[in-house]
């Protein structure tokens, strides 16, 4: 049975329990100064009235000193030692989430929109960093600084002890009950709509060219600013019970204190309790609710936490598409070449769905090379997935080296083989740090010869900063041609034993692409090589062709397998 979300959520900041037991002990004794120095301070102000030399209320001054410096000494290291284990908390959740849906990319990952996602990682994550400071140090604080008033009280009479232990209970539990009731419609929609919201920005920021290109800037912002009104309505209306919850706190604080009063002023004429101590009673009452007060805001706060956490959950409980043996083989050598063998594949990307590879056969020989033609949507691409291990088979066989890939790991079957994908994915940073992702020790002499051999090394040294020039978010400042060229050379660093080139020669002129054709020749020859395209003039570069047309080979060029 799944765990509830708050109990998950808890056990993945069980790891901090050092640091988030300093901090409510460290906070339980800055509130608990607190009320010690306004219960010595009511004391002292009266004994000095009535002192005859300073002999008698010298304790009571130190007390003060001791307690004054205390209260902010505590209060600094709570302060301190809480951001320390927010930040760390963050971070922790950060890298489980990371790792978490890593294994899920692509398959799971392509029917979320990219705002979503980036909403889980950034918003949710950050909504996460309330649950140790504001919701699980507070109840701790709240029950030992209540514990300790209401003995102190109690010491006098049990009766002021069991009067501001009923308001505290009031403030603490009962109003934070009330205030939770009030908001948690509006806690638990937030998180979805704030997602929403994130989306759609990200949807328009990177379609805005479009969308100005077909008039509709002005629609897609209206239902921007729709989204984002709800959100801020919905922020509105829990700022409106949190304030409801603080404003009752404060007056169940004050009535606190004048019942305190009101029963210790026939105790103190009693002679029940010495007149000294009067003014000590309720302001030590009243100090008290700072431990309280805080526990409205944190119900409210956690069903905003606990929408967060599901979101991330239900992301993170997805089952990977591709799941490593819990025995896995080594992997085949790098040298010479594994071969590649692929028989009776059969692949849909999702039950019932069109079967896009329908019992696809054919062999590369190690150190060979194999040109797939066909059309769009033929399937070329699909085998790329499944040699990647992004997506999983059923049905057939794919082997490397002779060693079928379901007793593989991923990782390992990934490290054999240097792809050049259809959709090349590129960083905002320089183009020495995109080609560095093949190899971190990379050296200038490399990068130029793969740049060189790329057909991209003139583009590269005709820029003003060379190497060193930012090519913006997915390589926006490039051309297609020049961010598929740099794909190449990122896989020619690579230098893997199997190279997948898929549609390399997308996006280029047929001069460049002859050019390219001919310079790749010499890394191709004597390498296990699967290349990919529905233009027949990549065949060349090849050893054997063969054409596939709904997933199927329907036929054979010539000399293919």
């Amino acid at each position: 049975m799944t765990r509830p979300v708050v109990v998950r959520l808890l056990a993945l900041i069980s790891t901090r329990a050092g640091l988030i037991g300093a901090g409510a002990v460290l906070g339980s004794l800055a509130v608990g100064s607190n009320v010690a120095l306004m219960a010595v301070s009511a004391y002292l102000v009266t004994r000095a009235a009535l002192a005859t030399n300073v002999a008698e209320i010298a304790l009571a001054v130190t007390a003060v000193r001791v307690l004054a410096i205390g209260r902010a000494a505590f209060r600094y290291l709570e302060r301190y030692v809480t951001h320390v284990a927010t930040l760390r908390i963050l971070t922790d959740l950060r890298v489980w989430f990371y790792a978490s849906i890593e294994p899920l990319a692509p398959a799971r990952l392509t029917d979320r929109r990219r705002g979503d996602l980036l909403a889980r990682v950034v918003a949710d994550v950050e909504t996460l960093e309330d649950l140790y400071v504001r919701i699980v140090v507070p109840p701790i604080v709240a029950a030992l600084v209540s514990a300790f008033a209401c003995l102190l009280l109690g010491l006098f009479d049990p009766r002021l002890g069991i009067i501001l232990l009923a308001f505290l209970v009031l403030t603490g539990i009962v109003l934070p009950l009330i205030t939770r009731q009030l908001s948690r419609d509006a806690a638990d929609t937030i998180v979805g709509q704030r997602a929403e919201l994130h989306a759609a920005i990200v949807d328009e920021i990177e379609g805005i060219a479009e969308l100005a290109a077909f008039d509709q800037a002005a629609t897609h912002r209206t239902s921007l600013l729709t989204l984002g009104d709800g959100v801020d309505r919905l922020g509105e209306r829990l700022a409106v019970v949190r304030g409801l919850g603080i404003g009752l706190a404060a007056l169940l604080t004050g009535l606190c204190g004048i019942v305190v009063l009101a029963v210790a002023v026939p105790l103190v004429a009693d002679g029940q309790i010495d007149g000294v101590y009067l003014a000590l009673l309720p302001l030590a009452a009243v100090a008290a609710f700072e431990a309280v007060q805080p526990l409205s805001t944190a119900l409210q706060l956690l069903d905003t936490s606990r929408a967060a956490g599901a979101r991330l959950f239900e992301l993170v409980d997805a089952p990977p598409p591709v799941v490593d043996p819990v025995d896995p083989k080594p992997a085949p050598p790098s040298t010479p070449p594994p071969a590649l063998w692929i028989e009776g594949l059969r692949f849909a990307y999702e039950p019932g769905r069109r079967t896009i590879l329908d019992g696809v056969s054919l062999v590369i020989p190690a150190g060979s090379s194999l040109a797939i033609v066909g059309p769009s949507g033929s399937g070329k691409s699909t085998i790329v997935n499944l040699l990647l291990r992004f997506w999983d088979y059923d049905e057939g066989q794919i082997r490397i080296g002779g060693i079928e890939l379901h007793e593989l790991r991923g990782d390992d079957v990934r490290a054999l083989l240097g792809v050049v994908p259809q959709r090349v994915d590129l960083f905002d940073a320089s183009i020495r740090d995109n080609l560095a992702l093949a190899d971190p020790d990379l050296t200038d002499e490399q990068l130029e010869a793969a740049c060189r051999q790329a057909q991209l090394l003139d583009f590269v040294t005709g820029l003003p900063a060379g190497f060193d020039t930012r090519i913006g978010e997915d390589g926006v400042r490039l051309s297609g041609g020049e961010r598929r060229r740099l794909a190449i050379a990122r896989v020619l660093i690579r230098n893997a034993p199997i190279l997948v080139l898929d549609e390399p020669t997308a996006d280029l002129d047929t001069v460049t692409e002859q050019r390219l054709i001919e310079s790749l020749r010499p890394f191709v020859s004597g390498r296990t090589t699967l290349l990919i395209s529905h233009r027949p003039a990549l065949a060349d570069l090849a050893d054997r062709a063969i054409f596939l047309e709904r997933g199927r080979i329907s036929s054979r060029i010539p000399g293919s397998v």
